[in-house]
């Protein structure tokens, strides 16, 4: 990540919570403007009909006190049931507008996250675990919808409603409205030092909730090791750890959050016990009005809810703030595979790639290719071979643009690839890697991925050039059988002809191969030979092999070793010059340097 990125990452950090909720407002809530004003309209009419329903305590206790106006007084009632019935019905309609908006605001971040990732290029998620993906699309989201709703849920209800009753107790008593706000100040004072401790605590939960989602996947996705190894120990305390992080930050985020209780009830009932000492005086001893006093103790007990709710919105929104934060974290990364419109798209006439003084590293420190030259001839096939790290597979990535080199130039045909449109590079290339990596759903559905609408005719037809037709006819479901996750269902050499077999329907005129073979049985991998050998003809092909029985028959081998193609040539030429190559492969075939050529290859 360059030190821009990072900067602008730093500065978000440090953003405070206004800077936030303007962000948040402009990317979200504007769009819902309409909705949310009719949620505030609706929550006015809510708040005008509390308020109102407290006013009316006056008059009606008056009423019964004097006990001449018991004719008005069921008119009194049948108001009194309006307005609780009209609060009712406006309170359901806002929920309803506010849930639809919040549904629409969760929906649309997280395509924007996901659209984000997907525009992101290799470099980007090898640094991350998935499990940190995950739970900033599924939690994040969710944060930023909280934060705009708790934000228009107290202008709209709670403010509304404490304007109101405190206008009536004014209205009823200004001394008395004098006593019982008294000390909502202090109640500010100490519940804004709780938010800044809480931060670190909400930003902990999250930290240990991505561990416990991490050691989840790991602990399913390798089963198989952590039994084989006994391992279930070593899983079982890291996820202890995890769960006693989350369980700890929560219960600081909590009792953060429920200070506010003890602290609105103190001074709550400070309040409460002024106002009726003062005001059962005024009524008992000063002859002032009961109707008045008790409208004014009604009111001042409808405000204690939306008081309280208000006194806790800030360590409300600290915690949706927390969560806007980790998605602008993401959102705030250059996107590194840009799609610039108007560029042109690859025209392949015969698929000559030429590598031009390639420079690559993954880390500042390690210079994985420095000054690659290469030329990937039409309609052969090109092998690398060289030491682990060498950077062979490097440069499959390269040519695919899931990276972009530091300096040089790749070509096709002539056509720069930094300069054509991403989505025709890739829809002319077909990638076969030992890293099989089959999608939920059906044999049919991975293998249709390789041409979207594919029909059934050409899914047969692919899977029998794959030499797959067969044992996908074992199965008793045929093309309907369900891979599982991550293909479990299925063999690593089944896995690896459907994979082909999707390569095939793709039918593109390049073909990359990046050790296609080298985790199969010897069994599995003549099979799988053989379906390479049908989808390299009349491609061009350039393979990475470690084995080198299966590349002798490539039409040009390149040695990559230290970033640079050491030697190149045809496999006999190799070994008369007695270099590197020469070196590799008596090391898997003994001095005597004779190997039966395979009759099927992958590579010839």
């Amino acid at each position: 990540m360059s030190d821009a990125p990072r900067k602008s990452l730093l500065e978000l950090a440090n953003a405070d919570t206004a800077q936030v909720l303007r962000r948040l407002f402009r990317d979200h809530g504007r769009k819902h403007l309409h909705s949310y004003v009719v949620a505030m309209l609706l929550m006015s009419v809510g708040a005008g009909a509390t308020a109102w329903s407290a006013y009316l305590l006056k008059p009606v206790l008056n009423g019964l006190i004097e006990g001449e106006h018991f004719k008005d007084m069921r008119y009194m009632a049948w108001l009194v049931f309006g307005l609780f019935a009209a609060r009712g019905l406006v309170t359901y309609l806002a929920a309803i507008v506010l849930s639809r908006a919040g549904n629409a605001i969760i929906a649309a971040a997280q395509g924007r996250l996901f659209e984000h990732l997907l525009r992101q290029d290799l470099r980007f998620f090898a640094d991350r675990h998935s499990s940190d993906f995950i739970t900033r699309i599924v939690y994040a989201p969710n944060g930023v919808r909280d934060t705009i709703q708790a934000l228009i849920t107290s202008l709209g209800r709670d403010v509304l409603t404490l304007l109101g009753l405190v206008a009536v107790m004014f209205v009823q008593d200004a001394r008395l409205a004098l006593i019982a706000v008294a000390g909502v100040p202090v109640a500010a004072v100490i519940l804004s030092r709780t938010v800044g401790r809480m931060r670190k605590f909400m930003r902990r939960s999250y930290v240990g909730s991505a561990q416990i989602m991490e050691t989840m996947q790991e602990t399913v996705h390798g089963a198989r090791i952590v039994k084989s190894f006994n391992l279930e120990d070593i899983m079982r305390a890291r996820m202890a750890v995890a769960i006693r992080e989350v369980e700890r930050a929560s219960n600081r985020v909590q009792a953060g959050l429920a200070i506010s209780n003890p602290v609105a009830d103190t001074l709550a009932g400070l309040a409460i016990g002024l106002v009726i000492f003062y005001g059962s005086w005024r009524v008992s001893v000063a002859e002032a009005d009961a109707g008045s006093f008790f409208s004014f103790v009604a009111a001042m007990l409808m405000a204690y809810d939306p008081a309280k709710r208000l006194a806790r919105l800030k360590l409300d929104i600290q915690n949706g703030v927390t969560s806007a934060r980790l998605m602008y974290e993401v959102l705030e990364t250059p996107a590194a595979e840009t799609r610039t419109p108007g560029l042109p798209g690859l025209k392949v006439a015969q698929g000559r790639i030429v590598l031009e003084n390639i420079r690559f590293r993954y880390r500042p420190d390690e210079m994985v290719l420095d000054g690659l030259d290469l030329v990937i001839e039409p309609s052969q096939t090109t092998a690398l071979v060289g030491p682990s790290g060498g950077g062979k597979s490097t440069v499959i990535a390269l040519i695919q643009r899931f990276y972009a080199p530091e300096s040089g130039r790749i070509s096709i045909d002539g056509q720069d690839i930094a300069g054509l449109d991403l989505a025709s590079l890739r829809d002319s290339i077909a990638f076969v890697s030992q890293d099989v990596y089959l999608f939920r759903g059906t044999i049919r559905e991975n293998i249709a991925l390789g041409k979207l609408g594919a029909t059934q005719d050409e899914i047969v037809a692919a899977a029998q050039k794959a030499h797959a037709h067969d044992f996908i006819m074992g199965f008793s479901s045929g093309y309907d059988t369900q891979v599982g996750e991550q293909g479990a269902q299925l063999s690593g050499g089944q896995k690896q002809r459907i994979s082909i077999a999707r390569a095939i329907l793709k039918d593109a005129p390049i073909l990359l191969l990046d050790e296609p073979t080298a985790a199969l049985d010897s069994e599995s991998e003549r099979e799988v030979q053989r379906a390479l050998d049908d989808l390299r003809i009349g491609r061009t092909t350039l393979v990475v092999a470690h084995r080198l029985q299966t590349i002798i028959n490539a039409d040009r081998i390149h040695v990559v070793a230290n970033g640079k193609a050491a030697e190149s040539g045809a496999h006999d030429e190799l070994i008369r010059r007695g270099g590197a190559y020469r070196s590799f492969f008596a090391s898997q075939f003994g001095d005597s340097l004779e190997v039966v050529r395979p009759a099927s290859s992958e590579a010839r």
